[in-house]
């Protein structure tokens, strides 16, 4: 009886150690997924397209973090949310482009424009794992619209989770570009 009880202590032992470790599956850096909505489709706009409005947005963001007197690196993934809060119109968002800390293009994640229906929203996500953008990693966004609307609401969130420690906050975008009435491709 002694010797069943031995067992079965290994077997709880080595259930416990198991259900312990990490669930992370791979440490490779993951694609980035751009996975359009119901309300974001894939649109073609012209020369001619009349912009009432649009807006060139940039948005920091951070790969990691130091911590620990920057002994250390705190890893973070990335979502970049776009919110259309117009109420009844929708804006089409031109380009979405992702660059590291000394302004190199990393990637374009748009290949054509989509259009974002009323109070709708997309977004874009960039692994924990990939460093690649560094502390001053950023976003640039840009949207117009044929119409007078409300200004969407763009911004990232950074979380990261490593030994029961977890860290997540926003960064708001900030519009470094205005359009008004004109049209695709031509000069204001």
């Amino acid at each position: 009886m002694n010797l069943y009880r031995r067992y079965f202590l290994i077997l709880i032992t080595a259930v416990v150690l198991v259900s312990c470790t990490s669930t992370e599956i791979s440490s490779k850096p993951q694609p980035y997924p751009t996975q359009l909505t119901e309300s974001s489709k894939i649109v073609t706009i012209d020369q001619n397209f009349p912009v009432a409005m649009g807006q060139t947005i940039y948005v920091p963001v951070y790969s990691h973090i130091y911590h620990h007197n920057r002994q250390e690196i705190f890893n973070l993934a990335v979502t970049l949310s776009i919110r259309n809060t117009d109420l009844t119109n929708s804006i089409i968002i031109t380009a979405v482009r992702y660059y590291d800390t000394n302004g190199k293009l990393l990637k374009q994640y748009l290949q054509q424009p989509i259009q974002l229906d009323a109070l709708a929203s997309t977004d874009f996500f960039v692994n924990r794992n990939d460093m690649s953008g560094g502390l001053g990693a950023n976003f640039i966004v840009e949207w117009v619209s044929s119409t007078t609307v409300a200004e969407p609401v763009v911004e990232a969130v950074m979380i990261g989770s490593d030994f029961q420690q977890g860290i997540s906050f926003i960064s708001p975008g900030r519009v470094i570009k205005r359009q008004t009435l004109k049209q695709v491709g031509r000069e204001q």
